[in-house]
């Protein structure tokens, strides 16, 4: 994978920052519609390239390293850094 390729990728589903795989199935969905090639937007060439890039990013997303350090996690998950005070 180059980086362009996920780059155009990215920029085709509009991520900003952070997606989760759901979220992205979602835009794929939306995105499938309109670009279907019995839609007015849609093409043939549009919906194939949706789908390339859509495995491309979940290829991607597939094959991440998690890092399992109490600061990532805080970051990915604010608000249940205070777990322990639920059961107070």
């Amino acid at each position: 994978m180059e980086y362009e390729e996920f780059e155009k990728a990215v920029d085709m589903f509009g991520i900003l920052t952070r997606v989760s795989k759901k979220d992205l199935k979602n835009k794929y969905l939306k995105l499938s519609k309109k670009f279907h090639p019995d839609m007015p937007e849609g093409s043939d060439e549009k919906f194939k390239e949706l789908k390339k890039n859509y495995d491309l990013l979940c290829a991607y997303m597939d094959s991440y390293y998690f890092s399992f350090e109490k600061d990532e996690f805080k970051q990915q998950f604010p608000s249940f850094t205070n777990y322990k005070n639920w059961n107070k």
